[in-house]
């Protein structure tokens, strides 16, 4: 009981100096009472059952999946529509955001390394393609959506009833011009960077945008990473010439932002290649719409200069593999070889005669801290009729080192493991 009222207090006190704005533009109103720490009245959510025909057929489908010696996977829970997780940096809880109208949380109360609980978080909050979820390193959760940055403070501790303390970051129709709102490449992702800022990828909505878009496209950072301080002041441009990433992480050992970047449809079944980058330095370019993807060259833009500077990619994906989450691994349970490495999830082609991905990729990065050449660590999601058992979409790490992977077709969140010695 004294850590709770303890907890309260200091949140109450960082909100009134450091964290963003209160809600002030909502329909419903209710973010303007949970900024002021005020019930909405907002019932109970019911858990999502975890057992059952679904539970047993994804169970028996994860039978399929190949994997290196050693290694395991499980269905660690049941959640709808999953896709970009995080993991949080107290209690281990997951927070599982979706390109619907929801965020999901995951407990493991028992630490069995199953889910015992999978519930709606903060359903009195309105959410439009709440994909991305991120933690700072002092637990305040920030989720990102379509046009909209929201802050949720102690949320590992605070997510057990409907109502959360919540703060608005960027309001809705201030993260891009509600003009540019689309339905195509609209789930974000996010992260804390090494400097305490906030980043977030804006995939830009065409398949190649028109030209009279780019320099609109530019200064707002659409078609590229933006950073911000964690209230949601200094917004600045990171990097640019990014068709859609829906995958960032940063590289512990030197600090450097890395991104998966979905390229250019309708090219064929064999190009362009997907991406995996990395951003050294504040302000890079990395080539499109000039390049499609590597550098093969889009035909809107094949005869218009390419900029000077343009940074090619790390390594090269399979084409429309649909490279999605990534980060880099930094726990313990997985063999020497993988530490320090890129673990990203492919979430499978939609336009090539003969599908490919739905699976994970594992990047060495060597000593030098480029990347090695990808390798396929977990496959079988795929099957040799071209049938999707599953997509996966992001991957996380528990606090004991083992790998979580989204799968929004599924609807489930899988736990891989290493065992072998």
């Amino acid at each position: 009981m004294k850590f709770v009222l303890l907890a309260a207090v200091s949140i109450v006190a960082f909100a009134s100096s450091s964290f963003a704005q209160p809600a002030t533009q909502t329909p419903t109103g209710n973010l303007e009472k949970l900024s002021s720490f005020q019930s909405t009245g907002t019932a109970e959510p019911r858990p999502i059952p975890q057992e059952g025909r679904r539970a047993d057929a994804i169970r028996k489908n994860l039978e399929k999946i190949q994997l290196p010696a050693g290694f395991k996977i499980d269905l660690y829970a049941i959640v709808p529509d999953a896709r970009h997780m995080a993991v949080g940096p107290n209690a281990g809880v997951v927070f599982v955001g979706t390109r619907k109208s929801n965020v999901y949380v995951v407990t493991d109360r028992d630490k069995d390394r199953v889910a015992d609980e999978v519930k709606q978080f903060a359903p009195s909050v309105s959410f439009k393609i709440p994909n991305g979820v991120c933690f700072s390193r002092d637990g305040v959760l920030y989720v990102v959506e379509q046009n909209r940055v929201l802050q949720f403070p102690a949320a590992e501790f605070f997510y057990e009833g409907p109502d959360v303390a919540a703060f608005v970051v960027a309001k809705q129709g201030d993260l891009i011009p509600p003009a540019e709102e689309s339905f195509n490449h609209t789930a974000r992702v996010c992260r804390i960077g090494p400097d305490n800022k906030l980043y977030v990828a804006l995939g830009q909505p065409f398949n190649v945008p028109p030209k009279d878009k780019m320099g609109l496209y530019k200064e707002v950072g659409i078609g590229g990473i933006i950073r911000m301080d964690q209230d949601g002041k200094n917004r600045e441009v990171y990097a640019t010439g990014i068709r859609n990433s829906v995958g960032i992480d940063f590289n512990p050992a030197d600090k450097s932002l890395w991104f998966t970047d979905n390229q250019v449809d309708g090219m064929g079944d064999d190009q362009p290649p997907g991406e995996l980058n990395r951003i050294a330095n504040m302000g890079q370019n990395f080539g499109f719409p000039y390049y499609g993807g590597g550098t093969v060259r889009t035909v809107e833009y094949k005869d218009d200069p390419v900029p000077a500077g343009v940074v090619g990619p790390q390594a090269e994906m399979a084409p429309h593999a649909a490279d999605l989450g990534m980060m880099f691994y930094s726990g313990k349970m997985f063999p020497q070889t993988y530490q320090g490495g890129i673990f990203s999830a492919q979430h499978g082609s939609w336009n090539r005669t003969k599908p490919i991905g739905a699976r994970i990729m594992f990047t060495p990065i060597k000593p030098d801290g480029t990347a090695d050449k990808p390798q396929v660590f977990a496959e079988g999601w795929l099957t040799e009729n071209g049938e999707y058992l599953g997509r996966p979409v992001d991957v996380a790490m528990l606090p004991d080192g083992s790998l979580l992977v989204s799968d929004d077709t599924a609807g489930a969140v899988y736990r891989i493991s290493y065992e072998g010695r």
